[in-house]
């Protein structure tokens, strides 16, 4: 499912009008009717509903919902939000088939007490402002959206809140605060933002029959990964299959006061699906880690100040290698890291520690032949790009395309929408996950699963999409029947891989 900013839905529109030849008005219906629909699912037709149309599309669509929901027999009340000669185009040509219909309005001037008249009612949906929305919101929408906010029933809004940009970098101003956000044909980036997305309550996307094809055909394409994308994608393993075509990966990481990490990411790597796995750490580890992990093998790396000192004798001919769990911030880290992107021969996951220790060589990422993959947290991101972690959230998706594209490595951003970023600029975010996640070692548990995943036969972007969707669908399951999100541990999500692996096959 494609994702879209405010200037690529128009494109999307214009196309459509343009060059298939389906005008601006058929379009306005179709879009009205499949909202309509879609609330019958869920609105029953004894509850009171009040429409607030604005001046524009957004507006336009709400008259093709009123005339709609009043023709299946709905109590529906409809409130314009506009003078007359602000409703143009497509929208007032919908105001006056709903007129002419025989459907009365009213103009919320004429209400005596807007406020009052809406905690008459059950509903309201919110057809007031658009995918245009910028800066500050003038009269007499900041009122109405006040009022909105304070209505105790059900508020849905048609395709975004009003006040709500439909793109990243902007600020909210003022945004209704809805229930439920009934999205026309694509959801927008604001759906993804840590800022925007609570605005939107829960969300599903109803289909007018507008053309992907602009989207396509754009250079790079920002997209939703799904349960059926992974399901459609993630490789089946056949009978004859053996440990070595399923990968031989290599886990660098481990300080003396930090085994944890490897651990997690090393049993996750092998519970993902791995087929050999070798861990290399300081010696005082081994012991510990043998008794935990005891399918994988060891390799002994030098170490001083209980951290790693050097990895010259390591086998970099790996098909993946996942490094920086647990390794610790310290003066060689860097040099240690410099070696691994010199040497690693196949694939290199670089995590946690070792996204610190990168920080002062990220040029060495350009010089690099085989795929690079990062998979930073929000602050670990920030670092790395010389920005503070709030101007990181306000615009995720063009901080990350632009470093992805810079320096030739896939980013894999972290959080409660984790947006997976290739070389080339492509985009994809996955929305599994929840509260519980966020403990220490979840980072972890993720390097873990990416690891297998990238060394299964299916694509890198696949291999990274599946990975994180798995990662938060497990977290999922394991607290809708058996944990909570304040109980949950990380190694809980290791073992939980098994009900998700279940849980696809089916």
């Amino acid at each position: 499912m494609y994702f879209v900013t405010a200037q690529e839905m128009y494109d999307t529109d214009q196309y459509a009008i343009e060059r298939i030849g389906v005008e601006g008005k058929l379009l306005m219906e179709n879009a009205g009717r499949a909202v309509a629909n879609h609330m019958e699912l869920f609105v029953s037709d004894q509850k009171r509903i009040a429409i607030l149309i604005g001046k524009g599309n957004n507006g336009g669509d709400g008259f093709v919902i009123a005339r709609t929901l009043l023709q299946k027999g709905y109590d529906v009340e409809v409130i314009v939000c506009a003078s007359p000669s602000e409703i143009k185009g497509d929208a007032a040509y919908h105001r006056d088939v709903f007129r002419n219909s025989g459907f009365p309005f009213i103009s919320y001037e004429e209400i005596e007490n807007l406020e009052h008249a809406l905690k008459e009612k059950d509903v309201v949906v919110d057809a007031m402002l658009g995918i245009g929305v910028k800066g500050a919101i003038r009269p007499p929408y900041n009122q109405l959206i006040s009022f909105v906010n304070q209505f105790e029933g059900e508020v849905i809004s048609v395709d975004l809140p009003s006040g709500v940009p439909a793109d990243e970098g902007l600020e909210v101003d003022q945004a209704v605060q809805a229930d439920r956000t009934i999205v026309i044909q694509f959801p927008k980036v604001s759906a993804f933002l840590e800022h925007t997305a609570a605005y939107y309550g829960r969300w599903e996307v109803v289909d007018i029959g507008l053309p992907s094809t602009v989207i396509q055909s754009k250079k790079t394409q920002k997209r939703v990964w799904k349960k059926q994308d992974v399901s459609t994608t993630l490789p089946t393993r056949g009978a004859f299959s053996h440990k070595g075509k399923h990968g031989k990966g290599l886990v660098i990481g481990g300080a003396v006061a930090m085994p944890g990490s490897i651990a997690m990411t090393s049993r996750a790597a092998l519970r993902a699906g791995a087929g050999l796995l070798t861990v290399a750490t300081v010696q005082e580890n081994i012991t510990a880690l043998a008794s935990t992990v005891v399918e994988a093998t060891y390799t002994t790396l030098p170490s001083e100040g209980g951290y790693i000192s050097d990895i010259g004798s390591v086998d970099f001919s790996y098909d993946a290698i996942a490094m920086g769990m647990g390794m610790g911030r310290h003066t060689g880290a860097e040099t240690i890291l410099q070696v691994a992107l010199e040497q690693t021969q196949g694939i290199l996951l670089i995590d946690a520690d070792g996204l610190y220790a990168l920080k002062g060589i990220l040029s060495s990422l350009k010089g690099r032949h085989n795929p690079t993959i990062l998979t930073p947290h929000p602050g670990e991101m920030a670092t790395l790009l010389n920005v503070s972690i709030p101007e990181l959230l306000h615009q995720p998706f063009a901080y990350s395309k632009a470093f992805a594209e810079e320096f030739q490595a896939y980013i894999v951003l972290k959080g409660a929408f984790t947006i997976i970023t290739t070389p080339q600029g492509n985009q994809w975010v996955t929305v599994t996950g929840n509260p519980g996640m966020a403990k220490g070692g979840s980072g972890d548990v993720l390097a873990g699963i990416l690891l297998a995943m990238v060394m299964q036969s299916q694509s890198l972007e696949r291999a990274l999409c599946n990975g994180t969707w798995i990662h938060g669908y497990t977290a999922d399951l394991l607290v809708q029947h058996q944990h909570s999100t304040y109980d949950l541990l990380a190694s809980d999500v290791i073992e939980g891989l098994a009900q998700t692996y279940r849980a696809l096959s089916q």
